[in-house]
């Protein structure tokens, strides 16, 4: 009888953590590894247009392309954390957001996947000894069932 009164306090302190906001994440492929960024921060998803290279850029800069009318800035995710460079798949998609200055960019990855809802307790804060050169843009990592994935800072990739 003392294991039935004890039972519905469990379920109620289970469900107050329950209750903790989540924060949704879009997780996707860049060089075999998986990564995420926060949803908030991107406007679409697109299959790859023609992309116009713009000389004298940066290395990151694949080039622009036009969306609907509006001329993207389109940056090369793998160039710019340092990856293994391929080329583009049929899978690869480019990713919209907006920068600090207002600028619509586009960022190229291998594959998306899909979005994941984590806690903030379910997010490992990065130490800032990842090894890696792209260790400035982690955030943190996170563990979902049966994978692993590397949450980047989309503020520090875009250009300011």
């Amino acid at each position: 009888m003392a294991d039935l009164t004890r039972a519905p306090v469990a379920r109620l302190s289970r469900r107050g953590s329950e209750t903790a906001p989540l924060r949704e994440f879009l997780m996707f492929v860049v060089g075999g590894e998986l990564f995420g960024i926060e949803l908030t921060g991107i406007k679409e998803i697109l299959s790859p247009p023609p992309i116009t290279p713009v000389p004298r850029s940066t290395r990151e800069v694949l080039g622009v392309c036009s969306v609907r009318g509006l001329l993207v800035t389109v940056l090369c995710l793998r160039r710019k954390l340092r990856l293994l460079e391929t080329t583009t798949g049929r899978r690869s998609r480019i990713l919209l957001t907006t920068s600090a200055s207002g600028e619509t960019v586009g960022l190229l990855v291998d594959e998306v996947r899909q979005v994941v809802r984590l806690q903030a307790s379910e997010i490992e804060p990065a130490a800032s000894t990842l090894g890696s050169d792209a260790s400035e843009h982690v955030v943190g990592v996170a563990r979902p069932p049966g994978s692993f994935v590397v949450l980047l800072d989309l503020r520090s990739i875009l250009p300011s």
